[in-house]
């Protein structure tokens, strides 16, 4: 079993080496410096590695500390008036059980498999019981110190916080052993990717249990929340035993990896024909236009489900919410002070709620997958006037998608400051709609310009581009930096429309310099 371990390592390590020296010669302005050998480089190779092994501690630390920071210790300290060991374990509890069945390494279809059991021919039972073994003590291990942490800050017993991560991993043994055990029954694999509804049901039934009730101020005993923890140990010693007698791992895996290769052969046709069904096929649609012009016009008005129902649809939402924020606030008035610091200092807040909102990657996406990558094979589509020119006017048509739920929710911030008990300073109405907007703007601006700089996309509408989503991901990290800050909403605001102004205009310079040489075909 060593060995299989080891040979599994050695597999998963080189794939991911060499998607991180795909990615680095990606970036634009390292990829020169990069011979074009690149794979046979000893010294990147080393470089590659050591970051391979810096995201396998990452997969063992970083994900549990936001897990447990984020969506079971944050949430239960927000809970006024509530212990925050018992709020710690009844929120522990419902999403343990969730995580279970929804995350089990077991029944996860990938790459690695589908090479080592049917390129490689492994054992398949010897590799999956070893690889599953992996898995959950890695759960255990990155657990530990954080549950002691987290636990111990709210409150829980020492000896109960070195248990909960062998909770935690007897659950997802029970969860494996009964999946097996349906299968003998059935012949049916479970799949984690495909919960079905009956799961998804089960999934927004236990988040209700773990944040609804609390919200209520309704909370499971700490004693009951521990008993029903810990009882998962011995069950999950027993289920280990059942994990491994288990002697069809192979034609369980046969089934997994067979609906995941044809999942992947049939993603780009599926993604295709649902975004085909989404465009309107009217041929009264017209327009008076010329040009440019005419083509965006044509574009929007066939594509206008694809691009404005979910804005729509957003919007709406942020209606009602604001609406059931002041219907609240005229209920219960002791929380207009509560509601009106909120507002007064926590606009950096909604940078990241602008930021998961906005449509510029559907947008960018639907461009090139229905326009750009045929219009791309023409020269004149890249000459740089008539870059800069479609750039403008397709900056001109996201800024308006965005702007619909960005005004609802800016608009809503002012009503919601005025009916909290107002401001001494009137300009704050207008900053609060005004910086919403800017944030809108910056967004769309943002995710149009690494669209025509970082073209990610593949003639076959694949995502390749590695720059590209580093850029993605380092916008997310930003703007999740911004949640943290706190700071008058005049301040805030009038930064949020300077920086929405440069960067407009830096971003259409640099459109111009450089996108009628990056905005091209990847193959």
């Amino acid at each position: 079993m060593i060995k299989t371990l080891k040979i599994s390592f050695a597999l998963k390590n080189t794939y991911r080496v060499n998607g991180i020296l795909y990615s680095l010669k990606q970036i634009p302005l390292v990829k020169k410096l990069l011979p074009d050998a690149l794979y046979g480089v000893w010294g990147l190779k080393i470089f590659a590695n050591v970051l391979s092994v810096l995201w396998e501690l990452c997969t063992i630390f970083l994900g549990k500390l936001l897990y447990l920071l984020l969506m079971v210790f944050g949430p239960g300290i927000l809970y006024e008036g509530l212990d925050p060991g018992a709020a710690f374990l009844h929120i522990l509890l419902p999403l343990t059980i969730i995580g279970s069945y929804a995350n089990t390494a077991l029944f996860n279809p990938s790459r690695d498999k589908y090479y080592a059991m049917i390129l490689m021919r492994m054992d398949a039972r010897e590799y999956t019981i070893v690889n599953y073994a992996y898995s959950i003590l890695k759960t255990a291990v990155g657990f530990w110190p954080l549950m002691v942490g987290f636990g111990l800050l709210a409150g829980l017993p020492l000896w109960l916080c070195l248990l909960l991560p062998l909770s935690v991993c007897g659950c997802k043994l029970a969860a494996a052993a009964c999946s097996l055990w349906d299968y003998e029954r059935s012949g049916r694999v479970y799949n984690e990717n495909k919960l079905g509804k009956a799961g998804w049901l089960c999934v927004a039934l236990l988040l209700g249990i773990a944040y609804g009730l609390p919200a209520l101020g309704i909370l499971l005993p700490e004693a009951v929340s521990a008993v029903a923890l810990l009882a998962a140990i011995p069950l999950g010693f027993l289920s280990a035993g059942r994990i491994y007698s288990f002697r069809d791992y192979r034609e369980v895996n046969q089934q997994l990896l067979a609906d995941f290769l044809y999942q992947m052969d049939s993603i780009k046709q599926n993604a295709k024909a649902v975004s085909e069904k989404k465009i309107s096929s009217d041929t009264a649609i017209t327009s008076d236009r010329r040009g440019f012009e005419y083509l965006n016009e044509l574009f929007i008005k066939r594509h206008r489900r694809i691009l404005w129902n979910s804005a729509e649809k957003i919007s709406c939402v942020c209606a009602f919410l604001v609406c059931g924020a002041m219907l609240l606030l005229y209920l219960k008035p002791a929380l207009k002070p509560v509601v009106n610091e909120l507002v007064l200092t926590w606009l950096p807040y909604f940078t990241f709620i602008l930021y998961t909102i906005n449509r510029g990657t559907g947008f960018t996406q639907a461009l090139f997958m229905n326009c750009d990558h045929s219009l791309l094979t023409y020269s004149f589509y890249k000459e740089p006037g008539f870059v800069l020119k479609l750039f403008r006017i397709r900056l001109r048509e996201i800024m308006k998608i965005n702007a619909v739920p960005a005004l609802v929710i800016g608009v809503g911030l002012a009503l919601l400051l005025f009916v909290s008990g107002g401001t001494a300073q009137p300009m704050n109405y207008v900053v609060l709609v005004v910086s919403v907007l800017c944030m809108s703007v910056f967004f769309s601006i943002h995710y149009l310009t690494i669209y025509y700089l970082l073209q990610p996309y593949t003639a076959g509408t694949q995502m390749k581009g590695g720059t590209y989503r580093l850029v993605c991901i380092l916008t997310y990290f930003g703007c999740f930096y911004l949640m943290q800050i706190r700071m008058p909403t005049l301040l805030f605001g009038a930064m949020a429309i300077v920086f929405c102004v440069i960067y407009s205009i830096l971003a259409c310079v640099l459109v111009y310099k450089l996108a009628p040489k990056t905005f091209r075909l990847r193959r």
